[in-house]
């Protein structure tokens, strides 16, 4: 039975859209480093594989009731790298929107400031607000910006094998501190990155990052099986996400590459109580705080602007309620995602958005440790998962509640690890280290 991976998702202070109003979250300001390092050094202490922090290239429209802003994530990540020893470190940074050779130094300075501990969380980023933003490009297509992506891997790859492992002599009786014959240009001339390299910093201890993608449509699948070495993707229940992962590992033998080398961890958001009723109360608590107005607004932002003023908030839902998916130039799965469950269930809008309240289209259930704890076996032997994207909906509370309740049942089953063997990212997630050839 393969060993279950968890990385533990940190956002404002839980992925409950009405977290922060919760008494047992965090009282820290989001900006105080603190907050960060103490929920990583708690995943730590929880032996989890890494923590990762999503990032948003703009000010979401709902400030006033919703705080969806913290801080950059690689910075961050830095601050965190010092305070804990073993855990990985996955940030979130956009192909669209971010020079290729900054990112290749940025993630290389962060793999050697952790020792190794670095995976990049690659987006091609769809929000209007960064178009906005960064106007010399604007808003990109999601077909142009994937063929944007590909050509920005072969350059930050190009960066990062630019040096040998063995470059850098640092002789000092003899004078040299670098053989020159390994370190070389990538002298990449595309449509969109001219970049002559090459890397000004030599080899970071895992070679590169680890490759982390969280596109779940047909050209964010086609992706991740070329480049992918770890999958976030959402799913509102196990039969998509089964689907979703005959479909991805299939793509990825396709091309030429180990299933097994390319994790799948759906999001995954449990409600803990000592009971599924205690539970059950837990979550109406959290629903109870939320604004629908606010859920409304997400959700027209999730499906690119579309109006949804006039739905009735307690009139079942149909499909013609909603735009085409596969016309979305947004999130293209997650909206997918949404109008099959609308299909199926046929839900209230005030029902579809208490459950995306949760966790924004991942899978939430509350329930007692022994329930949360069966529902994991389930997905990993069910052929669902190679493990989790842990969304506790409340920070810290339910996280401690996961690390005190959860893992030792996980523990005790044989599912879970006792202690770390490896000191990599890569070594957690039971990755090689890619090889560079010189001459």
């Amino acid at each position: 039975m393969s060993r279950m991976h968890i990385n533990l998702f940190i956002q404002s202070r839980g992925h409950h859209e009405a977290a922060w109003r919760h008494p047992k979250s965090s009282a820290l300001p989001l900006t105080d480093i603190r907050y960060t390092v103490e929920l990583a050094q708690k995943a730590e202490a929880g032996l989890f594989d890494s923590i990762f922090l999503a990032d948003v290239l703009g000010l979401w429209n709902d400030v006033e009731s919703t705080p969806f802003n913290w801080l950059e994530p690689i910075t961050a990540l830095a601050a965190v790298a010092m305070a804990t020893s073993r855990i990985g470190l996955i940030a979130t940074c956009s192909t669209t929107y971010t020079e290729p050779y900054n990112l290749a130094r940025q993630f290389a300075s962060l793999d050697h400031i952790s020792n190794g501990r670095v995976g990049w969380n690659i987006v091609t980023t769809w929000s209007p607000q960064a178009g906005a933003n960064f106007g010399h490009i604007g808003q990109v297509g999601h077909a142009d910006r994937y063929e944007r992506a590909e050509e920005y891997m072969a350059v930050v790859k190009g960066l990062w094998d630019s040096w040998a492992d063995d470059a850098v002599l640092d002789d000092r009786a003899g004078g040299r501190y670098a053989d020159r014959t390994k370190v070389r240009t990538i002298d990449h001339k595309g449509p969109h990155y001219p970049v002559l390299g090459p890397l000004n910093m030599p080899r970071s201890p895992q070679g590169r990052p680890v490759f982390v993608q969280a596109g779940s449509s047909d050209t964010g699948k086609s992706f991740a099986a070329r480049h992918a070495e770890a999958v976030f993707t959402a799913h509102l229940e196990k039969a998509t996400a089964k689907a979703f992962y005959a479909d991805l590992k299939a793509l990825i033998e396709a091309e030429g590459r180990l299933p097994r080398h390319v994790l799948i961890l759906p999001g995954f958001s449990p409600i803990i109580g000592s009971t599924d009723a205690e539970a059950e109360r837990y979550a109406e608590g959290l629903n109870e705080l939320s604004d629908p107005e606010v859920g409304r607004h997400r959700l027209s932002q999730r499906f690119g602007g579309y109006d949804f003023s006039k739905l009735a908030l307690d009139q079942p839902l149909s499909v013609v309620d909603f735009p085409d998916p596969s016309k979305n130039e947004a999130s293209r799965s997650r909206t997918e995602a949404v109008v099959a469950l609308v299909a199926k269930e046929r839900p209230t809008l005030r029902q579809l958005l208490a459950k995306l309240a949760g966790a924004r289209g991942h899978f939430t259930i509350p329930g007692s440790p022994e329930k949360i704890a069966d529902v994991m076996q389930d997905w990993l032997e069910d052929g669902a998962a190679d493990g989790f994207n842990l969304m506790p909906p409340v920070l810290p509370h339910q996280l401690d509640l996961f690390i005190s309740e959860v893992v030792p049942l996980l523990q005790k089953r044989g599912l879970f690890r006792e202690a770390y063997q490896g000191e990599t990212l890569r070594s957690h997630f039971g990755l090689s280290r890619p090889a560079v050839r010189f001459g």
